[in-house]
C-alpha cells in the first residue's frame, strides 16, 4: 500500500533508511529512553522557581509585627528553613559563606513604629552572587510583607494606600510546569529529529556506501526524501508521546486542536531536518556531523525563547531568531496547549517555518547534487 502511494523506489529508500536507524538495538534505545528521561528530568528540574531556600533572621525587635512577618515567612512553601542570627556580624558571615541566600533584619523599634502608624522598615540583605534567585526571593518577601501591611490597614478600618486585583489568564496558578512542559515538546523533538538526519549522509560516507548511492537509479529528490522521512516520523512519535504524557503526568492541559498542531509539527520537523541535512552533506564523518549539530543546537535552543524571552535579547539577535524554526513552533505549542490558539495565529507562525524548510532542504539538495556530480 505504501509502495503504491509513494512509488516503489521512494518507498524502498524510506524503508532502507528506517532499517538503518532501527536495526541497531542501541539506536532504538537511544530514540525512546533518552526522550522519556529528558521529559522527566527537564520537567522537574528545568524551572526558574526558587524553592527550599534558607533565610536568616536578625530580630532586634521581638515584638508583635516582626514575629508576625517571621511566622509568615517560615510558613511559605518556598522556604525550607529559617536561621536565627544574633548580630550583624553573624548576618554578614551567613551571607558570605552562602549559608543563607537572604537575611531579614528588624531594628529594635520596628513593632512600635508599625503600631504608632509611623511605618516600620524591614531590612533585607540578599546574596548578589545568585542574582536571579535573589530577585525571586526578594519578590516572595515583598509579597509577604505587603500582605501583613494590608492586614494592618484592614484591622484599623483604613483602606490600604493602594491595591490591585490580579487575574492570571491561561495559567491561573502560575505553575511553572505549564510553561516548561509545552516547551519541552519543541526542544526534545528537534533534538531527536536532527540527531537522526545529521548522521544519514555522513554515515554513508563513513561506511563507504556513498559511492553506491551515487550510481544508484534514485533521483536526488528521492534520496533526500528517503532520508528526511524517518527523522520526521521519529519526531512525530516523540511529540505524540509528550502530548499523551503531559496531562497524565504533569497535569498540563492541551486546549487547542490536534488538527492544527500536527501540520505545524511536521513543517517544524522538516525545517529542522533540512538544517540537519545541510550539516550531514557538508560533514565527512559521523563525528563531524555530531559536532556540527551540537554547535547548531545550542544557538537554536538559546534563540527559541525557552531559556529567555526573545524580547530580552539584543535587537540583532531578535532578527536572527526569526530564522529559527524553534522560535515559531514554541509560540504555536504554548498557544495550543494553554489557550487554544486560533488557526490564523497558528498559520502566522507556521508559514515562516515552511519558508525555512524550503530554503534549507533546497540548499541541501543543491550541495548533495553538486557532490554527486
Amino acid at each position: 500500500m505504501i509502495a503504491n502511494l509513494l512509488g516503489p523506489r521512494l518507498a524502498a529508500i524510506i524503508v532502507k533508511e528506517l532499517w538503518a536507524v532501527l536495526r541497531d538495538p542501541r539506536a532504538r534505545i537511544s530514540l525512546i529512553v533518552p526522550p522519556l528521561i529528558q521529559l522527566l528530568v527537564f520537567g522537574y528540574a528545568s524551572t526558574l522557581e526558587v524553592r527550599n531556600v534558607t533565610l536568616g533572621v536578625l530580630d532586634r525587635d521581638g515584638g508583635q509585627w516582626s514575629h508576625e512577618i517571621i511566622q509568615r515567612v517560615a510558613g511559605s512553601p518556598n522556604v525550607k528553613r529559617l536561621i536565627r542570627l544574633d548580630s550583624d556580624e553573624a548576618l554578614a558571615r551567613a551571607i558570605n559563606t552562602q549559608q543563607v541566600i537572604a537575611a531579614l533584619r528588624f531594628d529594635a523599634h520596628f513593632s512600635a513604629d508599625v503600631s504608632s502608624g509611623r511605618g516600620g522598615v524591614v531590612g533585607a540583605v540578599f546574596d548578589g552572587r545568585r542574582s536571579n534567585a535573589a530577585q525571586i526571593v526578594g519578590g516572595y518577601v515583598d509579597r509577604i510583607v505587603g500582605g501583613v501591611a494590608a492586614d494592618i490597614h484592614l484591622a484599623r478600618s483604613q483602606p490600604p494606600p493602594g491595591s490591585s486585583s490580579a487575574t492570571h489568564w491561561f495559567n491561573p496558578n502560575l505553575d511553572y510546569l505549564w510553561f516548561t512542559i509545552p516547551s519541552l515538546v519543541v526542544i526534545i523533538s528537534l533534538v531527536s529529529a536532527t540527531a537522526v538526519v545529521s548522521q544519514s549522509v555522513a554515515r554513508e560516507k563513513e561506511l563507504g556506501t556513498y559511492d553506491q548511492l551515487m550510481v544508484s537509479p534514485f533521483r536526488v529528490w528521492e534520496i533526500l526524501a528517503g532520508k528526511l522521512v524517518p527523522p520526521v516520523l521519529i519526531g512525530v512519535a516523540n511529540a505524540t508521546l509528550y502530548i499523551v504524557a503531559n496531562p497524565l503526568i504533569f497535569g498540563v492541559p492541551f486546549r487547542g486542536s490536534l488538527w492544527l498542531f500536527y501540520p505545524s509539527l511536521v513543517v517544524f520537523l522538516l525545517a529542522m531536518a533540512g538544517i540537519g541535512m545541510l550539516v550531514s552533506v557538508v560533514a565527512n564523518t559521523q563525528q563531524q556531523a555530531f559536532l556540527g549539530m551540537f554547535a547548531l543546537t545550542v544557538p537554536v535552543f538559546l534563540l527559541s525563547g525557552y531559556a529567555a524571552p526573545i524580547d530580552n535579547i539584543p535587537p540583532f539577535l531578535q532578527i536572527l531568531a526569526e530564522a529559527n524554526p524553534a522560535k515559531h513552533f514554541l509560540i504555536v505549542t504554548e498557544g495550543l496547549f494553554l489557550k487554544g490558539m486560533p488557526a490564523a495565529d497558528v498559520f502566522a507562525n507556521t508559514w515562516p517555518m515552511a519558508v525555512i524548510a524550503a530554503v534549507t532542504i533546497g540548499a541541501a539538495s543543491y550541495l548533495f547534487r553538486s557532490r554527486l556530480e
